[in-house]
């Protein structure tokens, strides 16, 4: 039966009430009835909701909040007009407090349930601004006939549709507050039909936005967007192919950077790198994780899953010396790049696609006393298979998917014979289900 709650009488019903006793791993509410769950968009733990269901199936239901009838008193009102019709945030009717316990509660209950594991110690989330954090993404553009606008934005919750924005409070407010003007720029354009998304990611204290063409731009195109560079101060960057057909339209030298003060270096990169996109919480994430990683002046340390050096930079200034893993060709040259560039000289790097046995190279059978380990979603479960060596001492985890990170804690607990010594998240994206978190392994 559904928890405090009567089933309905009729098992076709569309709409009734709902007890939330759950969040799921994607912002909706959970509720049960007759054993079964339902997942309910816009409805928070606690709250007595009347729904409507959206989907049938065969162990679990879906459905979409019509009223509260039960607020949770951790409900607020969202600060986007859009919020509900946008999919790109999931959590804004959550203070910014219950989210983030939310999050470390999911990480928790995926290592204990997947794992098999438990931290000895929680650490402390790490949390900044929940607005105008986010620096690197992609808009959906869309030319609609009936409307005779444009639209650019994210898609819409229900993934079919371009929303259409005006602007965005969680983005960076040098792309946020242009997204109406982007449109209105794009809408005049000749190739208007074929201009599918616009990438954009932000240096510090400088924008950039990569136009995703599928015609060859006209002359008069060209210059509409070279206007709109020069009067917004963003730099254009054309894309009419793949990522290697990216070029910098206005101004032709374009460049992208950030600091990293703590440790006196400046990191390059182009619009499409992969960057973490919160640049607050990626300089506080760095500092926490070489304060659990605690690496000395006589320590090698390996750093998986490199990217441009985000880790194996900073960590070269207090190791001995650092190697960086990174499957990306393109991410190691701007890695070693910035080795340069910052006069590193205690750092090497390696391309290496990590998802495959690499236990012959040398780089895996060198001496590792520490190692860092970054992963993408599908977590690092193929290069556990063979590594840490027996000197390794300590592991630390940065993740962005608990289930990998607890499927791979159980790894590193029972295979390699670590000890989880601590974990805990940190709010790499405010208003979003998406979970980061950073765990720390003793030999």
């Amino acid at each position: 039966m559904m928890r405090g709650h009567r089933a309905p009488e009729n098992p076709a019903l569309s709409e009734l009430e709902l007890l939330i006793d759950d969040l799921s791993h994607d912002g909706r509410g959970v509720a049960h009835v007759d054993g079964k769950a339902w997942f309910v968009t816009g409805a928070l733990p606690g709250e007595r909701v009347r729904a409507r269901r959206t989907g049938k199936h065969r162990h679990y239901d879906e459905a979409e909040t019509l009223q509260v009838l039960h607020p949770s008193p951790d409900r607020v009102t969202p600060a986007c007009a859009h919020f509900g019709v946008c999919g790109g945030c999931s959590l804004q009717h959550l203070a910014p407090a219950a989210q983030i316990a939310a999050k470390q509660r999911t990480l928790l209950a995926n290592l204990e349930r997947i794992g098999h594991v438990s931290p000895q110690r929680v650490l402390e989330p790490l949390q900044g601004t929940p607005w105008g954090y986010r620096r690197r993404g992609r808009l959906s553009a869309k030319w609609v006939e009936k409307k005779g606008r444009m639209l650019v934005g994210f898609r819409e919750t229900n993934g079919r549709f371009v929303a259409e924005l005006s602007r965005c409070p969680v983005l960076d407010p040098v792309i946020g507050e242009r997204i109406d003007a982007l449109a209105r720029l794009i809408e005049t354009m000749a190739a208007r039909r074929e201009i599918p998304q616009v990438e954009f990611a932000v240096g510090d204290g400088i924008g950039a936005l990569v136009v995703r063409h599928l015609v060859e731009l006209d002359a008069a195109d060209r210059a509409k967007l070279v206007e709109f560079a020069q009067s917004t101060g963003l730099q254009v960057f054309l894309q009419p192919g793949g990522i290697d057909s990216v070029q910098a339209l206005h101004p032709l030298d374009a460049r992208l950077a950030f600091a990293l003060p703590g440790y006196g270096l400046r990191m390059e990169f182009r619009p499409l790198d992969f960057i973490q996109i919160n640049s607050d919480i990626n300089l506080r994430m760095i500092d926490h994780a070489l304060d659990l990683l605690a690496p000395g002046p006589e320590d090698h340390v390996l750093d998986l899953f490199c990217g441009l050096g985000n880790f194996t930079l900073p960590l070269a200034r207090r190791a001995a010396h650092v190697t960086g893993i990174e499957g990306e060709a393109g991410l190691v040259a701007r890695a070693r790049e910035n080795a340069r560039a910052n006069a590193v000289a205690n750092v090497e790097y390696h391309a290496a696609n990590l998802f495959e046995d690499q236990r012959d190279a040398a780089w895996a059978r060198a001496r590792h006393d520490l190692i860092v380990l970054d992963p993408p979603r599908a977590g690092a479960s193929e290069v556990l298979a063979y590594l840490p060596r027996k000197e390794t001492r300590r592991v630390v985890y940065v993740s962005c998917h608990p289930a990998s990170l607890a499927r791979d804690a159980g790894l590193l607990v029972r295979e390699h014979r670590f000890s989880l010594a601590a974990a805990g998240v940190m709010d790499m994206f405010p208003h979003t289900a998406h979970v980061e978190s950073i765990a720390v392994f003793e030999r």
